[in-house]
């Protein structure tokens, strides 16, 4: 039983058990490795690895309030789903065309770099890329890009490393979590349904394609995906 570990704890480490559950129902996702602004490199996230030396009372815990937790230790990626399906996200339409851009960036560079699971990108690689996919016809605004960034942020899906949201130059990783959250299946069927939109009206959505989009992404936020 949970309680039998938890009393295991320091009066420390309770608390600490605590803050991480209230992090986990926040956030869905924790990433192993995170880039330190101070110090200009890449570092273990200690959070994480509280999480994983506990990992047997977070999911026994966890599993009394309906919620299931998962542990890839190749990509280091903690993920939080509700196994009744409840507490979905969703994402609005920018958001989701935002986050299926940096899943293909994060799928074409990850085949040039072997050593690392995080890929770096700039605001400005981004939108372009949204535009040579014909995803869109010009920059979003400045509000949409920073609402979109911010929150895929809050669910640790990126890390931004310096500057500003709307900053054309900002650079930001995109973490591994992506792949939970737009498997190979999912940005397949997304990748299928733009590339056969009429060209004449590449930009523009159908409330069908909107809707269908949009609840690809809300499906998987605290889904039952594993990464492909």
């Amino acid at each position: 039983m949970w309680i039998e570990l938890y009393e295991k704890l320091t009066n420390s480490e309770k608390e600490e058990f605590r803050r991480m559950l209230s992090s986990l129902l926040s956030h869905t996702y924790l990433v192993r490795d995170i880039y330190d602004t101070k110090e200009n490199l890449m570092k273990v996230n200690p959070e994480y690895r509280f999480v994983e030396r506990n990992y047997e009372l977070f999911v026994e815990y966890l599993g009394f309030g309906g919620w299931s937790l998962q542990k890839d230790s190749n990509y280091g990626v903690i993920a939080l789903a509700n196994v009744y399906e409840y507490n979905r996200v969703r994402l609005d339409r920018n958001t989701t065309l935002i986050l299926y851009t940096l899943r293909l960036i994060f799928e074409e560079e990850r085949e040039k770099i072997t050593l690392r699971n995080e890929i770096l990108t700039t605001v400005a690689q981004t939108v372009h890329k949204m535009i040579t996919l014909g995803l869109t016809k010009k920059k979003p605004s400045d509000k949409d890009l920073t609402e979109a960034f911010r929150q895929l942020d809050n669910y640790h899906v990126i890390q931004k490393i310096s500057g500003s949201w709307e900053d054309a130059e900002s650079k930001l990783l995109i973490l591994p979590s992506i792949l939970f959250i737009v498997t190979n299946e999912r940005i397949s069927k997304l990748s299928e349904m733009y590339e056969t939109k009429d060209d004449a009206a590449e930009t523009a959505f159908s409330e069908s394609e909107e809707t269908e989009a949009a609840a690809m992404a809300e499906e998987v936020l605290r889904g039952e995906d594993s990464p492909v």
